[in-house]
């Protein structure tokens, strides 16, 4: 892995989403996304994301992904691992769940890290892997692990990241790795 430089913070409070249309361009052949301290105001919502090509105007790009988790509650009765076909996409314009029924407690939040290649490419498709933990509203740990590819031959310029219902606190950073 390359160094990584520090390009935006976006720290939000009580918002629908936070979307990120400058900074995502040729500069940088892997753009590295952070996220902590997200939070929702809804106790059980999906936390997700989607990519433009037109600097955020629209949001909706055809991807293809697989998701799969690891979880263990605190009562030790669940203890799995498995893949989710519910948060998978197969060639869809949906949003691209990071982690599905995040609590909404004040001890309970998500962190993670979403990778991205070659956005600004014109010729390929945009692949990424993203790997998330959250303490869930069924009071247990979820580790995730997602990756595919975002199927535009376009430049990819902007992300959005959003619950797919309600406001969220949350910071996220962006980074370019060289």
């Amino acid at each position: 892995m390359g160094i990584p430089t520090l390009i935006s913070t976006a720290t939000e409070t009580d918002v629908a989403s936070i979307d990120i249309t400058s900074g995502i361009d040729s500069t940088y052949d892997e753009y590295m996304f952070v996220m902590t301290d997200v939070n929702p105001a809804t106790d059980g919502v999906h936390f997700q994301f989607q990519v433009s090509t037109d600097g955020g105007s629209s949001y909706g790009e055809t991807k293809t992904t697989t998701y799969f988790d690891a979880t263990h509650d605190e009562a030790d009765g669940v203890a799995q691992m498995g893949y989710q076909a519910a948060s998978d996409l197969a060639e869809s314009t949906s949003a691209q769940r990071l982690f599905y029924s995040i609590g909404s407690g004040s001890d309970e939040c998500m962190a993670g890290i979403l990778h991205l290649f070659n956005p600004a490419s014109t010729t390929y498709a945009k692949h990424f892997y993203a790997r998330t933990n959250a303490y869930q509203s069924a009071d247990r740990t979820t580790d995730t692990f997602i990756s595919g590819y975002v199927n535009t031959t376009s430049a990819v310029d902007a992300i959005q990241f959003a619950m797919h219902s309600g406001n969220f606190d949350g910071v996220i950073q962006m980074y370019g790795i060289s």
